[in-house]
């Protein structure tokens, strides 16, 4: 088992790299195109805009990898905070027109006002969520565990079936979403001590590719 953490300049990918490799797996860093080759699972971090991050991975063949990857080879696929707004339709962050994000959720990626929620943005800091369905990703993590997040926008327009979990900032939100062999949490595992390791070696452990 090699899981696959896509590096692609954007944020510090350190924190994801301690994580997996405090649960005894093996790692590649992927930097380039061929890398993809070698792992069976792939993490997508990201922090920063939705609209320049994702030209960063068309510019690095990235977009069509990790497509290729995901939808061919069906490898799972976990995306983080921006990584997971990544995995929708579109996305308006970076130039409040609709961006074509990786369309491997369905769904869009909209600022929490224009979504309704009056709270002071960034939403910064420990937050429970809120279960929806159970998932196996979810081993070990009871309802309104809290979890580490850093954001401006949000998850909208995508299918209940889709959605794992919420949280609540002013208004409800997906926070923990899957499509098959598609996965994303708004949250920073990473970030979120032991409820978050959990949420990692969930996702390393995976078997299939349903929720």
């Amino acid at each position: 088992m090699q899981v696959g953490i896509i590096n692609y300049g954007v944020g510090n990918i350190g924190s994801v790299i301690g994580s997996v490799n405090n649960l005894g797996y093996n790692y590649k860093i992927i930097e380039k195109e061929t890398d993809f080759e070698t792992a069976d699972k792939l993490i997508l971090p990201g922090i920063g805009n939705f609209k320049k991050c994702k030209e960063i991975l068309d510019e690095k063949n990235f977009t069509f990898k990790i497509k290729e990857s995901v939808l061919v080879k069906k490898k799972p696929i976990l995306g983080i905070c921006l990584g997971m707004q990544l995995l929708a339709s579109s996305g308006t962050e970076g130039n409040n027109k609709l961006s074509e994000g990786l369309n491997l959720i369905n769904g869009k990626v909209i600022n929490l006002k224009e979504l309704g929620s009056n709270l002071v943005l960034p939403h910064i800091g420990w937050n429970n969520i809120l279960i929806k369905k159970r998932s196996p990703i979810l081993k070990n993590i009871p309802d309104n565990t809290d979890f580490y997040f850093v954001h401006n926008y949000a998850y909208t327009e995508l299918s209940k079936v889709n959605i794992i979990a919420e949280a609540s900032y002013g208004i409800n939100f997906p926070v923990l979403i899957n499509n098959k062999n598609v996965w994303g949490t708004q949250f920073h595992p990473e970030k979120s001590s032991k409820a978050g390791v959990e949420i990692i070696k969930n996702f390393i452990k995976l078997e299939h590719a349903k929720s």
